[in-house]
This record gives C-alpha cells, structure tokens and sequence, in this order.
C-alpha cells in the first residue's frame, strides 16, 4: 500500500530519486540533500517519518488531495 504525503513532501522526494545522486535507502543522506535542495519540508517529513519513509520507497508515496472551500 502507498503512503500518502502532502505535495511538497512528495516534490522533494521525487526530485532527489530523479536526480539519481544517491542510494533512496540512505535516509539520512536523502534528507540531507533535501535540505540541501530547498525541500525543507520534504526533509523534517522523512526525518520524522522513517518507517513511513522506508515503506513509501518500497511500495510507492501517493499525494494527498487538496482540500478547496471554494464553492
């Protein structure tokens, strides 16, 4: 099952794997270049989140759906 983040999570996650510069298993390394990167959020989230973090890399990472109030 995917694990749902919220979209900037995601864009930072998915840049790093993109940009193949590291192994996406090194967590630590992932969050660093993350931060490196300007993907603060994308950073603090994997940091917190490391049993989430390991089971998106292995089963895929689903964007949250935003909300709108808007009618």
């Amino acid at each position: 099952m995917s694990i749902t983040v919220e979209k900037a999570v995601f864009e930072g996650i998915s840049f790093i794997r993109d940009s193949g510069k590291v192994d996406m298993f090194n967590r630590r390394k992932v969050a660093h270049l993350c931060m490196e990167m300007g993907f603060q959020e994308s950073a603090f989230w994997i940091m917190d989140n490391p049993g989430d973090y390991g089971r998106g890399i292995l089963s895929g990472f689903k964007v949250l759906k935003e909300t709108s109030d808007r009618k």
